[in-house]
């Protein structure tokens, strides 16, 4: 038995290696433009060195539940949403204007940092945008060539292709669905209405192409059933939203060694979780207050912070997320169960990755 579903069938350290091969493809591709496009390269290989690799996971897992056999194909395949991922994480930087990601400069940062300690003309800052926004497009590209070129038989990767289009789609809209919803006001919004914005948010910006894609594009491209991909669907959105409701909890009260971002950043980005949403129609008068006037300020000190956790917690908004979480794990699992011609084996491995997906700890 191994110690996490993520390393069954020694899926991380494969996948390692595949982002590790495909850069130094990339590498040599680049090598043609000249030095400085290397730096692009930099930016992605030091996001996407170690990590969870749970799309990854989903995506081959699913593959194995249709009754497929493991293949570096199916790695390679699986291995593409790992740099999807990095594209979108690298762009949500630029656009949430973060400071740091897994512990590390945020891509945009460090390509400015690069302008400033060359003393190049121009503002720093906007070059560090161009060259992030690039790097992201980069990733976006690699995606693609690597589900074409992965070496899954032909009919497999066109049952998957029309996932895989969807997702790469539907990300892009819930990235600018994030966006409008930060400029939106919430003043006189009732709390299910708050409620809704904020998962949908979470549909389509998270839930969807962290679980829900992947494992179809898996599924699909293995030959499941419709039955058993509805219900793989049904698993895959309602673990994707309890993941990024645990995130949100991260996000205002995780450990910045753990979570790679500083303490509290989600208030200081001013997002508008679920979480603020419970918070703001749990507190009371002064905490409402402190809520509203601070949420949102970059500068907010480790004192206000603290301030608001202790708001956020008072109001009930924890209790009322850790239930959803609780809930949302407890029905995918109960979609999981309702397949019935998925390999064994492989709805072990993602039953185990309902717990691996909502830790307290990812």
């Amino acid at each position: 038995m191994v110690a996490s579903p993520l390393d069954a069938a020694q899926l991380r350290d494969r996948v390692q290696q595949c982002v590790d091969d495909v850069l130094a493809h990339q590498a040599t591709v680049l090598a043609e433009v000249g030095p400085d496009a290397q730096e692009l390269l930099g930016a992605v290989a030091r996001l996407l060195t170690g990590g969870k690799r749970l799309r990854a996971a989903f995506l081959y897992w699913g593959y194995r539940g249709a009754g497929q056999p493991d293949s570096d194909a199916a790695v390679r395949v699986a291995t593409a949403m790992e740099f999807f991922q990095a594209a979108a994480l690298i762009h949500d930087d630029v656009m949430d204007d973060s400071d740091t990601r897994r512990g590390m400069p945020a891509a945009h940062r460090s390509l400015a940092a690069r302008h400033a300690r060359e003393e190049w003309t121009g503002d720093a800052g906007r070059f560090g945008v161009a060259g992030a926004i690039l790097a992201g497009n980069l990733c976006l590209n690699w995606t693609e060539e690597l589900y074409a070129t992965s070496g899954m038989p032909p009919e497999h990767l066109a049952r998957g292709r029309a996932v895989f289009d969807r997702m790469r789609t539907q990300l892009m809209g819930g990235q600018f669905l994030d966006v409008v919803e930060s400029v939106r006001s919430w003043d006189g919004m009732p709390l299910t209405e708050r409620v809704e914005r904020a998962e949908r948010v979470i549909r389509f910006k998270s839930a969807k192409y962290t679980v829900e894609h992947p494992l179809l594009i898996g599924a699909s491209a293995g030959g499941a059933d419709e039955d058993d991909l509805a219900a793989l669907s049904r698993y895959g959105l309602d673990l994707g939203q309890a993941f990024q409701l645990r995130d949100d909890l991260l996000g205002v009260f995780g450990d910045p060694a753990a979570t790679g971002k500083p303490a509290g950043d989600d208030l200081r980005e001013g997002k508008r979780t679920v979480l603020v949403a419970h918070a703001l129609a749990g507190a009371d008068e002064h905490g409402r207050d402190l809520l509203e006037s601070r949420l949102g300020d970059p500068d907010l000190d480790a004192t206000t912070v603290d301030a608001l956790r202790a708001v956020i917690v008072a109001s009930g908004a924890v209790d009322a997320v850790e239930a959803d979480i609780s809930r949302l794990a407890g029905t995918a699992r109960m979609a999981l169960k309702s397949t019935h011609g998925l390999d064994t084996g492989a709805v072990e491995v993602l039953d185990q990755l309902i717990d691996s997906a909502t830790s307290r700890e990812h």
